[in-house]
C-alpha cells in the first residue's frame, strides 16, 4: 500500500468523523475519544483487508479496469464492457487515469460508501426519534457489520453504493425533500439492479404523502441524465437505457447461488423452469400484499411502520425470487439493523438476517459451506414473521399516532 492509498483512506476516516461531528451527537469528551477509537478500529480492519484478491476481482473487475486503461479511459465508455451499469463504469474510467493499483481504488470507493451508508442509517434512526446514543450505536454497528466489511474492503464489491443511496432516498423522503429522494433512488438503481428490492417502499412513502405523483416522473428524467455522458461518448442510446434487460442472463439459470432464499430449502426441484416462474409470481404477489396492506391502512402509517414495510420488501422479494446470489440480501442486512435501533424487539431479526447472509459469504469466500443454506432460509422466514408482526402492531396503534416522533 503506497502513500496515496494511505492518504485516501485517512480522508475517508476524517469524513466519517466529520459526519458524526456535524450530527451533533458527540457532546462529551468521552464520546469524542470513543468515536475516534472506534473509527480507527473500523478503518484499521479495512486496511487489513485491502490486499486480499477474490476471483471476482481477478476475473472481472481488474479486466474491466485494464480495458479502460488500454482504450483511452472515458472514451472507452462507447464500448460494451463488463456487466455493471454505466455509473460504476464511470468510476472505472476515472480510475484508469490514476497511478494506483486498481484493487485499492475499487475497494476505497466501496469503503467511502460504507461511511455514507452508516450516515444514512443514522439519519433514519434520528427521523424515527432515536436518541443520540441510538444514532451513534447504529452508525458504528453498520460500519462494523460483518457483511459490510467483507463486501467492500475484502471482496471488492459495490453493494454499499446502491444501498447507501437507497437509504439516503428514504432519509430525504422523511426530511420532506422529495426531489433529492428521487435523485438518490435513481442513482441507486443506476448502480445496481438489486435496488428494485427497496424501490417499492417509495410507494409506501407516497401513501404517507412524502411524495406527490409528479415526483415519480423525475425518475426517468434523472436516469436519462445519468447515462447521457456515456451516450455522448458514443454508447448507443437505446442499448444504454436497456442495459439491465441485456444483463439479466448474466445472473445464471440456476435457482440458487449460495443464497438463503426459499430455494435454500427446496434445493432439489425437478421442473426448474416452472419453479422459477412460480417464484417470480410469488415475489410479485408478496410485494402486492405488503403494499395493499399499507394502502388500506395508509392513515395509520407511522414512520416505523414504513420502515417495517421496507424490511419486508428487502427480505421477502429476494427470498422468493429465483437465481438469487449470496450478496442480494445486503439491503436487508442494513435495514434490519436500522429497524432494530428504532424497535429493540427486532434486534433478533437483525442478527438472524446477518447470520443468513454470512452463510452465503462464507460459501463464496471459503469455497465451502459452513452450514447448509437452508439454515439461512429458515432464519429469514423468522425475520419476515417478526417484521410482519411489528408492522401489524404499528398499524393497530392509530390512537397513539407516530410514537417514534415523540421526544
Amino acid at each position: 500500500m503506497d502513500i496515496t492509498v494511505a492518504i485516501l483512506i485517512c480522508l475517508e476516516a476524517l469524513l466519517a468523523y466529520w459526519l458524526l461531528y456535524r450530527s451533533g451527537i458527540l457532546r462529551s469528551t468521552l464520546l469524542v475519544v470513543l468515536s475516534a477509537l472506534l473509527l480507527g478500529a473500523a478503518f484499521g480492519l479495512r486496511v487489513w483487508c485491502l490486499d486480499y484478491e477474490t476471483l471476482d476481482y481477478q476475473n472481472f473487475l481488474t479486466v474491466w479496469l485494464d480495458f479502460f486503461r488500454q482504450n483511452g479511459g472515458f472514451s472507452a465508455l462507447r464500448y460494451p464492457i463488463g456487466n455493471y451499469n454505466i455509473p460504476y463504469l464511470y468510476f472505472l474510467a476515472l480510475f484508469s487515469y490514476l497511478p494506483v493499483k486498481g484493487l485499492y481504488l475499487i475497494k476505497l470507493l466501496s469503503i467511502l460508501f460504507d461511511v455514507l451508508l452508516a450516515w444514512a442509517a443514522m439519519g433514519i434512526v434520528r427521523k424515527l426519534g432515536g436518541s443520540g446514543k441510538a444514532r451513534l450505536g447504529c452508525f458504528f454497528t453498520v460500519l462494523f457489520l460483518p457483511t459490510v466489511v467483507l463486501n467492500g474492503a475484502l471482496w471488492g464489491q459495490c453493494d454499499s453504493i446502491y444501498v447507501a443511496l437507497a437509504l439516503m432516498s428514504i432519509y430525504w423522503a422523511l426530511e420532506d425533500r422529495p426531489v433529492l429522494s428521487m435523485l438518490a433512488i435513481t442513482l441507486s438503481f443506476g448502480f445496481k439492479l438489486q435496488a428494485v428490492f427497496v424501490m417499492p417502499v417509495l410507494a409506501v412513502l407516497w401513501m404517507q404523502k412524502r411524495f406527490k405523483l409528479r415526483h415519480f416522473a423525475l425518475f426517468p428524467l434523472f436516469y436519462v441524465l445519468l447515462v447521457l455522458p456515456a451516450v455522448l461518448l458514443g454508447r448507443p442510446f437505446v442499448e444504454t437505457l436497456t442495459l439491465y434487460f441485456n444483463q439479466t442472463g448474466s445472473i445464471g439459470s440456476g435457482l440458487n447461488y449460495n443464497s438463503p432464499s426459499i430455494f435454500g430449502i427446496f434445493w432439489h426441484v425437478e421442473n426448474e423452469a416452472l419453479a422459477a416462474k412460480l417464484a417470480v409470481a410469488a415475489a410479485f404477489a408478496f410485494m402486492a400484499v405488503v403494499l395493499v396492506v399499507c394502502y388500506v391502512n395508509r392513515k395509520k402509517l407511522s414512520d416505523r411502520a414504513m420502515l417495517a414495510a421496507a424490511v419486508l420488501l428487502a427480505v421477502g422479494i429476494p427470498f422468493l425470487l429465483p437465481h438469487m446470489h449470496d450478496r442480494y440480501f445486503f439491503a436487508a442486512d442494513i435495514l434490519t439493523v436500522v429497524l432494530a435501533f428504532s424497535a429493540w424487539q427486532l434486534s433478533p431479526a437483525a442478527a438472524l438476517c446477518q447470520f443468513a447472509s454470512l452463510l452465503g459469504y462464507h460459501a463464496y469466500l471459503k469455497m465451502r459451506y459452513l452450514l447448509p443454506m437452508r439454515y439461512g432460509s429458515w432464519a429469514l422466514i423468522l425475520v419476515l414473521v417478526m417484521t410482519a408482526a411489528l408492522l401489524l402492531m404499528e398499524l393497530r396503534r392509530k390512537k397513539f399516532g407516530n410514537l417514534e416522533n415523540r421526544p
